[in-house]
C-alpha cells in the first residue's frame, strides 16, 4: 500500500479539529462556573462578618481605657475625699453587713498596726466594684499614692466596669497597714503572687481563694463584693466619684454603704481611732449591729 494511500485529506482533519474545538466549549458550557449564583455572595458576606468578628474580638482585653493627668487626679481626690456627713446619711445603705466576724488572731503587720489585707485582679468585675468601696473606707484613715484608674474585662459579667487598681498604688497611715494586691491584668494575665500572708489569710477563711477577698486583721473578712456591681454601668469614673456624694443614688447607697461597714470592721481594731471616723453616727449604728 503506497504512503499516500494512509494520509487524510486536509479538509477531513480540518472538520475534525472544529468538531473536536465545538466539543469542549460545550462541554465547559455544561460545567456551572463557581462564580456564577449565589456562592460569590455568600463568601462576600462570610468575609465581612469574618472581618468584623475578627475586629472585635481583637479589641477584647486590650489596653484598659482611661483618663490621664488632671483628669484622672480628679475622680482619685474626689474619691478619696468624700464628706463626712454623706457617709453618715447613707448609713448602711439598706445594704446587709458583708463581713463575717472570725474566731482568729488579730493579724498585724510589721509596724504592728492592725492589717488590711485586699487581694484582687483587675479583670474581675466584683473586684472592680468592690475596690470603690475599699478606696472611699481606707481614704478616712489614711493617704494613698499612686491610684489608677482601671476597667474590668470586656468578656466578663459586667463588662468594662470602671474601677481603679492597685497595681502601682501605696498607703500611709498612723492607724492600720495595707496589704493589697492585684494578681492578674484585666486580660487574665498573672502579674502577682499572692504574699505568704496574704495567702494564709485567705486560706483560713476562703479555701477556694475567691476574690475580692477583705481581710480587716483576720477578724472581720468579706469575700465578694458587698453590693452589686451593675449600679456602676454605664458610668465613667467622673460620674461614679460624683454619684458617691449624693446619698440619695442607689450608687452611693451600694459603694458607701459597703465602704461604712468596712469602716465600722476597722474602727473595732484601731480602738476607736480616729475618734473623728469612729465616733460618726453612721460607724457608731454599724458598730453596735
Amino acid at each position: 500500500m503506497s504512503r499516500a494511500s494512509k494520509s487524510v485529506p486536509a479538509a477531513t482533519r480540518r472538520d475534525r479539529r472544529s468538531a473536536e474545538r465545538a466539543s469542549h466549549r460545550e462541554r465547559h458550557r455544561e460545567r456551572p462556573s463557581l462564580w456564577r449564583g449565589p456562592l460569590p455572595y455568600v463568601a462576600a458576606v462570610v468575609l465581612i462578618v469574618g472581618a468584623i468578628a475578627w475586629s472585635v474580638l481583637s479589641s477584647r482585653g486590650g489596653p484598659a481605657p482611661t483618663l490621664t493627668g488632671a483628669a484622672s487626679e480628679a475622680v482619685v481626690a474626689s474619691l478619696t475625699s468624700i464628706p463626712a456627713d454623706v457617709f453618715d446619711r447613707v448609713g448602711s445603705g439598706g445594704i446587709a453587713d458583708p463581713l463575717r466576724t472570725t474566731t482568729f488572731e488579730a493579724l498585724r503587720g510589721p509596724s504592728g498596726l492592725p492589717l488590711v489585707i485586699y487581694v484582687g485582679a483587675e479583670y474581675c468585675p466584683f473586684c472592680a466594684s468592690e475596690k470603690w468601696s475599699v478606696v472611699a473606707a481606707l481614704a478616712r484613715f489614711g493617704a494613698f499614692q499612686g491610684l489608677e484608674l482601671s476597667t474590668s474585662s470586656s468578656t466578663d459579667a459586667f463588662p468594662d466596669t470602671p474601677t481603679l487598681t492597685f497595681r502601682n498604688a501605696s498607703y500611709k497611715s498612723t492607724f492600720i497597714e495595707l496589704s493589697a494586691i492585684e494578681t492578674a491584668d484585666r486580660q487574665g494575665r498573672p502579674i502577682a503572687s499572692t504574699t505568704p500572708v496574704q495567702q494564709a489569710a485567705m486560706d483560713r477563711s476562703d479555701a477556694q481563694g475567691s476574690i475580692p477577698f477583705v481581710s480587716v486583721a483576720d477578724r472581720r473578712v468579706a469575700v465578694g463584693t458587698g453590693y452589686r456591681p451593675d449600679v456602676l454601668a454605664g458610668k465613667t469614673w467622673a460620674q461614679i466619684a460624683e454619684a458617691m456624694r449624693d446619698p440619695s443614688t442607689p450608687l452611693a447607697r451600694g459603694v458607701i454603704g459597703n465602704a461604712n461597714w468596712i469602716t465600722a470592721a476597722i474602727c473595732e481594731q484601731t480602738s476607736g481611732q480616729p475618734s473623728s471616723v469612729c465616733a460618726s453616727p453612721a460607724v457608731r449604728s454599724l458598730s453596735a449591729r
